[in-house]
């Protein structure tokens, strides 16, 4: 089994990131990414949703030789309360391809796998933001953070948890401090965890639904904003 990681990086300055055309091609889009696109008030804000799930559906199609704008999505059932709001899902038949997409300022992550998997990538944050959150932790995530509130360890705590609880189908319907995800502590039983690397201003990580780790980590594939697409 492998899991695999792909990463977009943008130019967090630009109020409208630079991007190959290939990025900002909503005709490979369907009707409601193309709606939610069109509400984001701030360009930058759309471009990345928009090279996102572009992004997304290249990557998905490449792997499964389909075209991108074929590609239909649903949703699974929430573990919280069987309501179809859990983890995004192909609607295809055949053998599953499970995959989860995140974005933040400056990056775009998806992973892929054949279980059940969650990616995260966040912006590192403000010492202010660390002091507001840090609350919500588990204990011993607490801990790590510390009292001064290092924020590169709770960037990589977040992205941790987040990265499980989004391939848990939960997403923060599941409290937060429910989960110890600090970096001494075990996985949640059935689950791996691995951190990816995503430069010094942003953390990452990859969970996936496996008893065991992988023999060798998640494979981290770069898409560069400035050429085509390309799917190895």
């Amino acid at each position: 089994m492998r899991a695999d990681a792909w990463l977009l990086e943008l130019n967090e300055t630009a109020e409208a990131p630079s991007l190959a055309p290939p990025f900002l091609d909503q005709g490979v889009l369907d009707e409601r990414e193309r709606r939610r696109a069109a509400a984001f008030r701030r360009p930058a804000d759309r471009v990345l949703y928009v090279a996102a799930h572009v992004a997304l559906r290249t990557v998905l199609a490449g792997l499964l030789g389909e075209r991108p704008a074929d590609l239909e999505f649903t949703r699974e059932p929430c573990p919280c309360c069987d309501a179809p709001h859990g983890r995004p899902a192909l609607a295809l038949p055949g053998p599953p391809l499970h995959f989860s997409l995140s974005h933040t300022r400056g990056r775009v992550l998806i992973a892929t796998a054949p279980v059940p998997v969650g990616a995260d990538v966040e912006r590192r944050p403000e010492p202010a933001a660390v002091r507001e959150l840090v609350a919500v932790l588990h204990p011993a995530e607490r801990a790590e953070v510390g009292p001064d509130g290092d924020a590169a360890a709770f960037g990589r705590i977040w992205a941790r948890k987040e990265a499980y609880l989004k391939g848990l189908g939960t997403g923060l319907g599941r409290a937060a401090h429910l989960d110890d995800l600090s970096t001494a502590a075990t996985a949640p039983a059935g689950w791996s965890l691995y951190d990816l690397p995503c430069g010094p201003s942003h953390d990452a990580a990859l969970a996936l639904r496996a008893s065991a780790a992988l023999a060798e980590p998640p494979s981290v594939h770069r898409l560069s904003a400035t050429a085509e697409l390309i799917v190895p």
